[in-house]
């Protein structure tokens, strides 16, 4: 591509700079991944309260199997 493509990066400006500082860069990744932990462990409450759900609901109430 050549280099004065509009579409060749959204992130950068038309000279080819970053439109990022390598500081403010370093400064958002500090905290690391913090939503994907969020929406994983989300997710992860999710299942296990569907899974005490078919356990109480579903499974107990039939007693033991012997």
């Amino acid at each position: 591509m050549a280099s004065d493509d509009p579409y060749e990066s959204a992130p950068r400006s038309v000279d080819g700079s970053s439109a990022v500082s390598a500081q403010a860069a370093a400064r958002a990744l500090s905290r690391g991944p913090m939503g994907a932990y969020l929406i994983a462990g989300i997710a992860v409450g999710l299942l296990f309260i569907g899974w005490l759900a078919f356990y109480f609901l579903l499974f107990m109430p039939r007693g033991s199997i012997g």
